[in-house]
């Protein structure tokens, strides 16, 4: 357990410097993303097939099709991120891009028949607000700037993407993952053939940052995180989750030297918020609901 914890944190932590590193990448946000996925898939993919895993989607059509939907929003997903992390800054796109979970839980009763309790309702309007005043600063300095909509556009694609992947069962996580890179590949690497924009060669400068992003920061990360994600609680999945734009926040201010203004800072705190009271508070309300009668049997207080 001890050994899963770390392999999760480590993952976090390396998400974290994405923006950090596709600082020091010249080429366009979409060919950083294909450059990404084709070698972050090769990656995986040389580990699932050394670990002697089964490609279980192929005889599954309709999970297959969902893979498909996850993968291909996963790829536009990044492909707008990573244009926002250059037009407003790792900071702010960011913080937006974590707006996708509250979407999930605002269509869930849509999509999952999931009823919405009042913890999830208050955690959806506390990181709405929190986007609105991330993203308010940004609006009033430069209007709806492109980088605001990559941003926003990143997290509705984020809960796409969550919302096809909860619907394809019955695949590993090293497995879910793979096809969703190898599907987000073919998506980039279509746009850019059709546009004429694939990359040719890749300046000699950037060769050290493609590779450190394809190879840890997909690859490698992915691996350590849905490895790690079978052994945990979900509970501790779901609350140590936030280390990942945490993180973000404090390498950008330290090595980017980025700063959040006061009404950001507010921001980040509700959008953070928000996602600790519609996940951590409701759990804890379940496990007590659970524990109640058990409680009542031995006569001890509720």
């Amino acid at each position: 357990m001890a050994r899963a914890y770390l392999k999760y944190l480590l993952s976090l932590l390396i998400f974290g410097t994405n923006g950090i590193v596709a600082n020091h990448i010249s080429l366009s946000s979409r060919q950083i993303v294909f450059m990404r996925t084709l070698i972050g898939g090769l990656f995986l993919g040389l580990v699932f097939f050394l670990s002697k895993g089964r490609l279980r989607a192929l005889s599954d059509r309709r999970c297959l099709l969902f893979l498909l939907g996850s993968g291909v929003c996963m790829g536009t997903s990044w492909m707008c991120l990573f244009e926002a992390y250059r037009l407003v800054g790792v900071s702010v796109a960011t913080l937006i891009y974590y707006c996708g979970p509250a979407l999930v839980l605002l269509a869930s009763p849509l999509v999952f028949h999931e009823r919405l309790t009042l913890f999830k309702v208050l955690g959806i309007v506390l990181a709405l607000a929190g986007m609105t005043l991330v993203g308010g600063v940004n609006l009033q300095q430069d209007g709806l700037s492109a980088g605001l909509l990559c941003a926003v556009l990143s997290a509705v694609l984020y809960a796409l993407m969550v919302v096809f992947n909860k619907k394809a069962q019955g695949v590993s996580g090293l497995e879910n993952t793979l096809w969703q890179l190898v599907f987000a590949f073919v998506t980039i690497g279509g746009l850019l053939l059709f546009s004429g924009d694939l990359p040719r060669t890749i300046p000699a400068a950037d060769l050290p940052a493609v590779a450190v992003l394809g190879i840890v920061n997909t690859g490698l990360a992915c691996y350590l995180y849905f490895s790690s994600i079978q052994v945990l609680p979900a509970q501790s999945v779901s609350i140590c989750g936030y280390l990942d734009p945490l993180s973000a926040l404090f390498f950008s201010a330290l090595f980017l030297k980025e700063r959040l203004t006061a009404a950001q800072l507010v921001g980040a705190l509700l959008i953070l918020g928000g996602a600790a009271v519609a996940e951590g508070l409701e759990r804890c309300v379940q496990r007590r609901r659970a524990e109640a009668p058990k409680q009542e049997d031995t006569g001890a207080p509720l």
